[in-house]
């Protein structure tokens, strides 16, 4: 199990922005195709234009067709997917729509797998098993708080090849936030390098776990395992924003007992390139294709993870 986990050196909302200034930064236009997949089939090359693109195409996206929906939301304008607790917006498909559009035009060749196209047809997924480059995309994560008016949401976006993520960028535009990562190169929050570094000595673990509303009753048995000595589960809300909270150090750790690469890719890189560590219950890395043994961590330090995935793995 320790060696399994991977750690790079380089309803919830937390107040992110006590962390660092608000972002500022205009809305500006993509440049058009600054980048190209490697002729031999390799890793695309993340240019500087590359990166800044993707930045601005994603704050283009959540101003164009999720802000002006914000506590906007008609009632013919959300549905219901899997169950009440499982919504989808008019915001959601645009957004994703948006996204796929511009993200393919600045990576020639690159595939997406979006949350709602991939409800629409689960033979999306099969991309994460190509050779292109792939586009992970949650348009919305965090439907719910969104639907609620809780500003707590986020637009989710990573650029993964042959099952590696290489970067990723989440933007919580109604907190005025943007959080990227690039494999080995460390994390930012608007610019702001990020760090999680440790819990102190001793104290009382912060720990977001899945959200009973989504839950088995197995799996709730299983993340039970955390409500123990040392140790104050919650329920989780944003996924994406609970990993930037241990990027930012204002959480310990999450135990996720789902594995949709769209909630997590974007948000394991940023906690692994803020010095973070992650694994599976079965002591294996997270692989964004699934087939994951469940339930999963990521966690400020490696002490923590082994912490978390010891208790869940007795319970399990």
């Amino acid at each position: 199990m320790i060696d399994a986990l991977r750690t790079e050196d380089p309803g919830v909302t937390t107040n992110l922005t006590d962390t660092v200034a608000t972002a500022s930064a205009p809305l500006t236009t993509p440049p058009s195709s600054p980048s190209a997949p490697s002729p031999d089939g390799g890793a695309p090359d993340l240019s500087a234009a590359l990166l800044a693109a993707v930045e601005a195409a994603v704050r283009q996206a959540a101003a164009d067709e999720i802000m002006p929906r914000f506590r906007q939301l008609a009632a013919e304008d959300i549905v219901e997917k899997n169950g009440p607790h499982d919504l989808v917006t008019v915001a959601d498909r645009r957004a994703e729509e948006h996204l796929t559009a511009a993200l393919t035009d600045l990576l020639p060749g690159s595939r997406v797998v979006g949350e709602e196209a991939v409800h629409a047809d689960p033979g999306v997924l099969d991309a994460l098993h190509g050779d292109a480059p792939v586009w992970i995309v949650d348009p919305v994560d965090g439907t719910r708080q969104f639907v609620h008016g809780d500003p707590g949401f986020a637009t989710l976006v990573a650029l993964a090849h042959h099952g590696e993520v290489l970067a990723s960028w989440t933007y919580a535009p109604a907190l005025g936030l943007m959080a990227t990562a690039r494999r080995g190169a460390g994390a930012q929050l608007n610019g702001v390098p990020l760090r999680a570094g440790s819990p102190d000595a001793g104290a009382v673990l912060d720990v977001a776990t899945s959200h009973f509303d989504f839950t088995t009753d197995e799996q709730k048995r299983v993340l039970a395992a955390l409500d123990t000595g040392g140790i104050a589960p919650r329920p989780c809300g944003s996924a994406g924003l609970e990993y930037l909270h241990i990027a930012t150090g204002d959480l310990d750790a999450t135990a996720f007992s789902w594995e949709n690469a769209w909630d997590h890719a974007a948000g394991l890189l940023l906690v692994h390139e803020a010095g973070g560590a992650s694994g599976t219950v079965a002591g294996q890395p997270f692989r964004i294709a699934g087939g994951n043994a469940l339930p999963f961590t990521a966690a400020r330090d490696a002490e923590t993870a082994r912490r978390i995935l010891g208790l869940l793995a007795a319970a399990n």
